[in-house]
């Protein structure tokens, strides 16, 4: 079983060093580990960094394209390169790498899919309470829309199995760290978390720049994927609401009409029938959203059973060239 360890970089070179020199070579249940950095058009020196640190694999892309990008790049690279479990961590030594055995050993036990490092948020000093509040507050919302228990929702520390890493499509352009959850627990993937330390603060976070700004961007985040995943819910919803307080009016209307005071109130007879003409229309428009949310699951499934069917032709391919290797020996 080969575990490869991904870390997204953007500019890293004073970092990296120090995070590098905290990871594992070996982890119980594993046979091989491997470390594998995403350099995100990096004008530094993090590669020539990384590669003297002893980094197995490099991928760079050729600009910035943000840490949701650089994330599902790595994942894409990890899968190539053989990999059973992934490990994802920070290059700025947020976490303790001593966790990690921890956080592999629930997919290494066929237990979890999906595995989050939570953090002790309660305890972290640099945390200021309102970013406690919120991020609990975030979590809680991500345990509703996913359906799962995960602790601390924001925390990038998570280990995925092979065949999670596969199914997973990250749409965001800011963060994958709610909606992989979410994706993961709408597609029914076993999600759980484990308890993690973290080490101090080496540099102020470039992902929450303002937590107006964050708290902004997870929310246009979780509307979206809810939408995606439960379109015919969020509109059927929507639209009863709408259509709710059209009708609401309505009746007021007639109730005024039929005690013949019904003069003057044609304005609630307009705005009732443009409002329930909305919630039929928001209506339609889940039954439609639905049936393409229904054909893009097809897709991503079969999606998976490719990248499945690959994976089996590449071991076979692998297999038969270690026993035409040893039948030459012979």
């Amino acid at each position: 079983m080969k575990l490869i360890i991904q870390i997204p970089c953007f500019n890293e070179e004073d970092a990296l060093p120090t995070a590098l020199e905290a990871l594992p070579r070996s982890v119980p249940g594993i046979d091989v580990v491997e470390w594998l950095i995403i350099d995100d058009g990096s004008v530094d020196r993090t590669v020539e960094v990384a590669r003297a640190c002893g980094v197995d694999h490099v991928v760079s892309l050729p600009r910035n394209r943000g840490l949701a990008f650089a994330f599902t790049s790595g994942l894409e690279a990890c899968l190539a390169r053989g990999a059973d479990v992934i490990v994802n961590t920070d290059a700025d030594n947020q976490y303790c790498a001593d966790d990690i055995p921890k956080l592999v050993a629930p997919i290494v036990m066929g237990e979890a899919e999906m595995v989050i490092g939570e953090r002790p948020i309660r305890d972290i000093a640099h945390f200021s309470p309102i970013k406690r509040f919120l991020q609990r507050l975030g979590s809680s919302a991500v345990r509703t829309l996913s359906r799962t228990d995960v602790g601390d929702a924001p925390s990038g520390f998570r280990a995925l199995s092979r065949e999670a890493a596969m199914r997973l499509n990250v749409f965001s352009e800011y963060t994958y760290t709610l909606e992989t959850i979410i994706q993961a627990g709408q597609k029914g993937m076993a999600v759980t978390s484990v308890p993690v330390r973290v080490n101090g603060e080496t540099r102020p976070s470039r992902l929450v720049r303002s937590i107006g700004s964050y708290v902004q961007r997870s929310l246009v985040t979780m509307v979206r994927i809810f939408i995606t995943y439960r379109p015919l819910r969020f509109f059927m919803t929507t639209g009863g609401i709408v259509f709710a307080a059209g009708l609401a009016l309505g009746l007021r209307f007639l109730y005024y009409y039929l005690t013949g005071d019904g003069d003057g109130k044609i304005q609630s007879t307009i705005l009732a029938a443009l409002l329930m003409g909305t919630g039929a229309f928001l209506a339609v428009v889940g039954v439609v959203v639905d049936l393409i949310a229904v054909n893009r699951k097809l897709l991503e499934k079969l999606q998976w059973k490719l990248a499945v069917l690959e994976s089996q032709l590449e071991s076979a391919r692998d297999r038969s060239a270690q026993d035409g290797g040893q039948a030459d020996r012979r």
